[in-house]
C-alpha cells in the first residue's frame, strides 16, 4: 500500500471519530472539554489529507517534498489547494487549524468558560473554541476529503 494510501485512510478514521462525537456524543454527554478532542481528531484528519495529497503528488512528480515541514506546508498551500478546488476561503480555514493546534501544544493553560474552551499562549492571547466553530472545521475536513476522493481513485 502505497504512503498516500494510508494516510488516506487515517484521515478518514480521523474524520470518523470527529464527526461521531460531534454529533452523537457530545449532544448527549454535553462536557465542554470533549471540544478539544474534536478538535484533535479534525486537525489529525486535515494533517492526513495534506500528507495524501502532498505525497501523491510527489509520486507522480508534479512537487517536491521537503524536510521542513513548513516548506511543505506552503507547497500544499501554494500548488496543491487550486489543484483541489480548495478556493482561498477554505485554504486559509486549513492554515488556521494548524495555526491553532499549534497555539494549542504550547499553551500554558486552557478552560472552559460557558459554552467555548479557552486556549491561552505565554503572551496571554486567547484562542476560543465553540462548538459552532467546530463544526466548521468539521464541515471543511469532509470537503477536503471529498476533493481528495474526487481527484484520487483509490483501488
Amino acid at each position: 500500500m502505497e504512503k498516500f494510501q494510508e494516510n488516506l485512510q487515517q484521515a478518514i478514521k480521523a474524520l470518523q471519530i470527529a464527526d461521531h462525537i460531534t454529533y452523537v456524543t457530545f449532544p448527549l454527554v454535553n462536557d465542554r472539554r470533549l471540544l478539544l478532542k474534536i478538535f484533535d481528531e479534525i486537525y489529525k484528519s486535515i494533517t492526513n489529507c495534506i500528507n495524501t495529497i502532498l505525497n501523491y503528488e510527489y509520486l507522480y512528480k508534479r512537487i517536491k517534498l521537503y524536510s521542513d515541514n513548513q516548506e511543505n506546508i506552503r507547497t500544499f498551500a501554494q500548488k496543491c489547494s487550486k489543484t483541489y478546488n480548495l478556493n482561498n476561503e477554505q485554504t486559509k480555514k486549513i492554515l488556521e487549524i494548524l495555526e491553532i493546534n499549534k497555539k494549542h501544544k504550547q499553551s500554558a493553560m486552557e478552560f472552559v468558560k460557558k459554552d467555548k474552551i479557552v486556549i491561552l499562549s505565554d503572551t496571554l492571547k486567547t484562542q476560543i473554541l465553540d462548538i459552532n466553530k467546530i463544526k466548521q472545521y468539521l464541515l471543511l475536513a469532509k470537503e477536503l476529503l471529498m476533493n481528495i476522493n474526487n481527484k484520487i481513485k483509490v483501488n
